[in-house]
């Protein structure tokens, strides 16, 4: 029988519920703008569609990361494992990749968390799905760096146990918790604070060097090069997606929907992308920074555990 942890810092569960109405926030608008993002502030001019807006896999497995803290007060890998496994079968159709699928569906069959991901490219994945969930971690713990290192690299490995999987997780979990901790921080020097943690905090690695790219790149530089050198998600891996995310986001440090529509402009892994950047941004600017006929159109989130 599994109980619910006495959670003593209820701060920390609001932050988590706050960064994940921004990912989610983010997880449906990429979704629902996915197809046409060429032609995103045109149509965002003309008035934003109507709700629902689905979210996908990114705010499931986010929510996923929620209950487990809820629960254990940290990362316990198997329980994590447990619950992703769990809503994987009851929702299958979130937008679950072919690989996250597999390793889902072996771990909700008995295998040990620890083989199905090891297993998965036959060395680990280093897709970015790690790295799009961990917001609400990062938020958890964000006075702790050490601690928002530890239990991302734990959140991580239960799916995606390839080291730029992990660094992936890392370096969004970092972003997030210094963004809050730069809340008040003038935009300027908030950017020079928050990627250095995320530099002298993500492992060495693919990951790293492109987020390094992504640091020495101007706010002013054009979309379609940035997607080209960075890489835009296209490939659904940690070094093709965190980099853009990365720089998206401390280019709109102030401007939640500013950085979610050149984010989606920038196409490639779209809902993924804004669901990220959006967990950064809300982290700095709070829920209030979320245009509120977004919030009201993206489908509701489940009630807390």
């Amino acid at each position: 029988m599994w109980f619910v942890a006495e959670v003593t810092n209820e701060e920390s569960r609001a932050l988590a519920r706050v960064v994940l109405d921004g990912l989610s926030v983010g997880d449906a608008f990429g979704e629902a703008f996915a197809y046409s993002h060429h032609d995103m502030r045109r149509r965002v001019a003309a008035g934003v569609p109507a709700g629902p807006w689905w979210w996908t896999d990114d705010t499931a497995m986010a929510l996923g990361i929620e209950e487990c803290l809820l629960r254990a007060g940290s990362i316990d890998e198997t329980v994590l494992a447990w619950i992703f496994a769990r809503n994987f079968k009851r929702e299958p159709d979130r937008g679950y990749g072919k690989m996250a699928r597999r390793v889902l569906q072996q771990i909700g069959a008995g295998v040990p968390w620890e083989e199905a991901s090891r297993g998965a490219f036959d060395g680990g994945s280093m897709g970015n799905g790690a790295a799009m969930r961990v917001g609400p971690l990062g938020a958890w713990f964000a006075d702790d760096l050490d601690r928002v290192v530890s239990e991302a690299v734990k959140s991580a490995r239960v799916t995606h146990w390839h080291p730029e999987g992990v660094a992936g997780a890392v370096a969004v979990a970092v972003a997030v918790a210094c963004a809050w901790q730069n809340r008040g921080t003038e935009a300027e020097l908030a950017r020079e604070l928050i990627g250095r943690e995320v530099m002298a905090r993500t492992p060495a690695g693919g990951t790293r060097e492109m987020i390094g790219a992504a640091l020495r790149m101007e706010p002013e530089t054009e979309l379609g090069r940035v997607a080209r050198e960075l890489g835009n998600g296209s490939l659904v891996t940690a070094p093709d997606t965190v980099p853009l995310v990365v720089w998206s986001a401390l280019r709109s440090l102030d401007d939640f929907a500013g950085a979610i529509v050149t984010t989606v402009e920038a196409g490639g892994d779209c809902d993924t992308n804004a669901a990220m950047v959006g967990s950064i941004l809300v982290a700095r600017l709070g829920r209030d920074s979320i245009p509120v006929e977004w919030l009201e159109a993206r489908e509701r989130l489940p009630p807390l555990p």
